[in-house]
């Protein structure tokens, strides 16, 4: 079994940078990255060009869990949402650091790194993108 170092965790642009990818023929953003558009078609060379992603954007729509599932030993309830940011692309994350009752569609928010999961008896710190209100 192969370790992967936290070096290497961190060296994935898309991870820990928002680093998507733009076309440069139409000019759309796509999260994740893409080696060709799938809107007008092109690849190759030149065409699809790194793009480093606005981490502020609005609710577009939210969740509340209020069922425990194990999954990383959350604290429940907790609120998870997509995030159009303001590039237009349409994100994921859990909504932190605000009272459930005051989220709604068009509040405006930020993305932040946080923990996500700690990885078995290593204890192996795994972070990634959480969503706080942008205040």
């Amino acid at each position: 079994m192969a370790m992967v170092s936290a070096r290497e965790w961190r060296e994935i642009p898309g991870r820990y940078n928002l680093i998507g990818s733009k076309c440069g023929c139409c000019g759309k953003i796509f999260f994740p990255s893409r080696s060709f558009c799938p809107d007008c078609r092109r690849s190759g060379i030149g065409k699809m060009e790194p793009f480093k992603l606005s981490r502020k954007g609005e609710v577009y729509s939210f969740s509340i869990n209020h069922e425990y599932s194990g999954f990383n030993g959350r604290m429940m309830p907790y609120a998870v949402a997509f995030i159009r940011n303001d590039d237009g692309v349409m994100l994921a994350g859990q909504l932190v650091d605000v009272e459930l009752d005051k989220i709604e569609i068009g509040m405006r928010v930020k993305a932040v790194m946080r923990k996500l999961n700690e990885d078995g008896d290593a204890g192996v710190i795994h972070y990634g993108f959480k969503f706080v209100p942008d205040e």
